[in-house]
């Protein structure tokens, strides 16, 4: 028998989500101009983080811009990509277009995958790769 203790009404994978800045205002223009279409908004901000939560749920902060704790330069992580899903394509359009519009940078173009599904991937001003998709077909059930 097992030691691990699970929590049958645990719903989702991640408490929450953390990328670096080296500058906290510019990473704030670039998320809170996409956020609308992320379906967050901006909870918190203090000279070391910026915290976001989704629009029906604000107490349960899920997404931190943050300068590092360490005191040194924030960098991006190279294979590192944040994924967020949205109810649309037309939200992943617009994700995309308002993220180019503030400081990002394209790493795709919205459009359909090889999975089946909808995607744009956008680099923050920081450098941090992020995605925007939905889903076009329903999810399968997958072995790991």
């Amino acid at each position: 028998m097992s030691d691990i203790i699970y929590h049958e009404g645990m719903k989702k994978l991640f408490a929450f989500v953390m990328v670096g800045s080296n500058d906290l205002n510019k990473s704030a223009k670039f998320y809170d101009a996409v956020a609308i279409y992320l379906g967050i908004i901006k909870v918190k901000t203090t000279d070391k983080f910026i915290s976001y939560a989704q629009n029906n749920s604000p107490e349960e902060i899920e997404f931190y811009v943050t300068k590092p704790h360490n005191k040194e330069a924030a960098n991006y992580g190279n294979g590192t990509m944040i994924s967020f899903m949205v109810d649309s394509t037309k939200a992943v359009d617009s994700f995309h277009a308002i993220a180019l519009e503030n400081g990002g940078v394209n790493e795709g173009l919205p459009g359909i995958r090889t999975d089946g599904n909808y995607y744009a991937y956008v680099r923050d001003p920081e450098g941090n790769k992020t995605v925007s998709y939905t889903h076009l077909t329903l999810p399968t059930n997958r072995e790991v």
